[in-house]
C-alpha cells in the first residue's frame, strides 16, 4: 500500500536537535506532524527535494520582543527568513498584556519598544490577547511571558517605589491570570526603571502563581555589570523560594572592567544547576540594544542611535556624530534625542565565545523589530550562530549549533513535541545549505534577510520558499507541557 502524505522532504541530511550525529534520510509530514523519518517511498501533496541541504528542526528563538509583530506583520519576516519557527515573547518585563487600564502616549520606557503610541496595548486581559493571536495567527508559533514591569505600570501610581502589599495583590491575581490563559511563565526587567524600585521580595510574591501554574520566571537581571554575581544570587533565589525554574536572560557581563568576567558568571551558575532549574540564553554579538539614557551610555565604548522621536534624521548614526552635529556634549545630545534607542558596544568577544560555548546556553535574538534601523540580531542572529560561529570559528559542531537553537530551548521552556526531528512532533522544519548559511545584516545595513536558508515549514505549512513568504500564516500560542 502507498502512503500519501501532506509534505514529503526527500534526501536531505537530518539533524534532528539532540545533539546525535546526522543521518540521510527522507521527511513526510501529515495533520501537521511529522509522519515518518527514514527511506520512504510513498508520495505526497507537496515534494522537495532535500538533496546537498541539512533538514533540522525550526529554529526557536528563546529571547524576543515580537509581542506586537505578530499581529501588526503576521508574516514575521525578520524570523521565518532566517529559520526560526517558534518565538518566545514577552521578555525582560516587557509585554503587550494585560492593560486593563489601557496605555497612554508617551509609553513608558522600556515598554515603548513595543508601541510607543499605545494603539497596540489594547488587550485588557492577557486571555484576549492569546485570543487575538489565536483569531489572526502569524506564520510562526510562538510561547509567551507575561512582564512584571507591565502589571506595575497597570497597578501603580509611582513606579519609583516597592508596591505595597494591595499593589502586589493585583500584580499577583494578574500574573494568574495571564498564566491560566496560556503564559508560560512571568518575565521581570529590573534592570529598567519601571522594576529597578522593586524588591526581590516583590517579586516572589508577585510570581507566587508560577508555583501552582507550573510556569518559569525569565529575567533580565537587575544587573550584568560590576554586581552581575548579584544579580545571578538574586535570580537563583527567587527560583528556590517559589520551587521554579529560572532563566536567565541574555547572559552577558557588560563594560571594560568586566570583560572577561564570563568564567566566573558561568563557574556560579552551573553550580547552581546541580540544585535546581536554570536555563540561559545569549546572542551572538558584542553589542546590546534598548532604550537610549545618559546612564546607559559610559560604559559603552560606541553608541549607535537605532531611532528618535525628535529627530528621525539620525536614525542609524554615531552618538558621538550626532553630538558633533549638534554642537553638544554626549549628555546633552542624549537630552534631545529621548525618546529613542540605542546600540550599545559594551562587551568583549572572548566573554560572547565562552557564554556560546557554555553547553547549557539556548540562543535568543533579543531583537527589536520596531526600530527604524535596528540591531542586526533581529535578522541574523540563527545564521550568524551556524555560520560564523560554527562553520568558520569552529566553537562548536554543527549538531550541537542546531541543538542550542531546537531541543534544548524546546526542553528549557517545556515545549513538549517540539524542537527535534520525531515521529509524531510538530512538523516545525528548516532546510538550509551548510555551506551557504550565513547573516547578512550588519549594523550599516541591519534589515537584510540571511543566505542559505531554503524552506521553513511550520506545522506542516510552508511559510518561506526560495527567499520570500508564501503567505501561510499557520502558527499556534504552545504551552507548557
Amino acid at each position: 500500500m502507498t502512503e500519501h502524505w501532506d509534505l514529503l522532504i526527500r534526501n536531505g541530511t537530518v539533524i534532528d536537535g539532540t545533539r546525535a550525529e546526522r543521518f540521510e534520510a527522507d521527511l513526510a509530514v501529515s495533520g501537521g506532524r511529522i509522519a515518518a523519518i527514514g527511506k520512504l517511498k510513498g508520495k505526497a501533496k507537496l515534494e522537495l527535494d532535500a538533496g546537498g541541504k541539512i533538514v533540522a528542526p525550526g529554529f526557536i528563538d528563546a529571547h524576543t520582543h515580537d509581542d506586537r509583530l505578530m499581529l501588526s506583520h503576521p508574516l514575521m519576516e525578520p524570523k521565518v527568513s532566517q529559520g526560526v519557527t517558534t518565538v518566545i515573547g514577552g521578555n525582560c518585563g516587557i509585554s503587550l498584556a494585560p492593560t486593563p487600564k489601557g496605555m497612554q502616549a508617551p509609553v513608558t520606557p522600556p515598554i515603548d519598544l513595543l508601541d510607543g503610541d499605545g494603539k497596540w496595548f489594547r488587550f485588557g486581559t492577557f486571555h484576549a490577547y492569546v485570543r487575538a493571536l489565536a483569531a489572526q495567527p502569524p506564520a510562526t508559533n510562538c510561547a509567551l511571558l507575561v512582564g512584571h514591569s507591565m502589571l506595575r505600570v497597570q497597578t501603580m501610581d509611582d513606579l519609583g517605589r516597592p508596591a505595597n502589599a494591595d499593589e502586589i495583590a493585583l500584580m499577583r491575581a494578574m500574573a494568574d491570570e495571564a498564566l491560566a490563559a496560556g503564559a508560560i511563565g512571568v518575565s521581570t526587567g529590573l534592570y529598567y526603571e519601571p522594576a529597578r524600585a522593586a524588591p526581590t521580595e516583590e517579586v516572589i510574591e508577585v510570581c507566587r502563581p508560577l508555583a501552582k501554574r507550573k510556569g518559569l520566571y525569565v529575567t533580565h537581571m537587575r544587573d550584568e555589570g560590576d554586581r552581575v554575581i548579584d544579580s545571578l544570587e538574586e535570580t537563583f533565589r527567587i527560583g528556590r523560594e517559589l520551587g521554579v525554574p529560572v532563566v536567565v536572560s541574555h547572559h552577558k557581563v557588560v563594560g571594560k572592567p568586566n570583560h572577561g568576567r564570563s568564567p566566573e558568571t558561568l563557574a556560579l551558575i552551573r553550580k547552581a544547576m546541580k540544585s535546581q532549574k536554570i536555563g540561559l540564553d545569549c546572542y551572538p554579538y558584542c553589542a546590546s540594544s534598548t532604550i537610549l539614557s545618559a546612564s546607559r551610555i559610559a560604559p559603552a565604548f560606541k553608541v549607535l542611535v537605532t531611532w528618535s522621536k525628535p529627530h528621525t534624521e539620525f536614525a542609524g548614526w554615531e552618538l558621538k556624530d550626532i553630538a558633533k552635529k549638534m554642537k553638544l556634549p554626549l549628555e546633552q545630545a542624549v537630552e534631545k534625542l529621548v525618546p529613542a534607542g540605542a546600540i550599545y558596544f559594551s562587551m568583549d568577544e572572548k566573554d560572547v565565545q565562552r557564554i556560546l560555548g557554555f553547553e547549557k546556553t539556548m540562543i535568543g535574538s533579543d531583537g527589536l523589530p520596531h526600530d527604524a534601523a535596528p540591531h542586526p540580531r533581529l535578522w541574523g542572529t540563527f545564521p550568524r550562530v551556524l555560520g560564523h560561529y560554527s562553520r568558520k570559528l569552529k566553537l562548536f559542531p554543527l549538531e550541537t549549533a542546531v541543538h542550542k537553537m531546537t531541543g534544548l530551548t524546546a526542553e528549557t521552556f517545556g515545549l513538549v513535541d517540539r524542537g527535534e526531528l520525531k515521529e509524531g512532533y510538530g512538523a516545525d522544519i528548516v532546510i538550509f545549505s551548510e555551506k551557504q548559511i550565513a547573516e547578512t545584516a550588519t549594523f550599516e545595513k541591519p534589515i537584510k534577510r540571511a543566505k542559505g536558508i531554503e524552506t521553513v515549514v511550520v506545522n506542516g505549512e510552508v511559510v518561506w520558499r526560495k527567499g520570500k513568504p508564501t503567505g501561510a500564516r499557520p502558527g499556534r500560542v504552545l504551552r507548557r507541557g
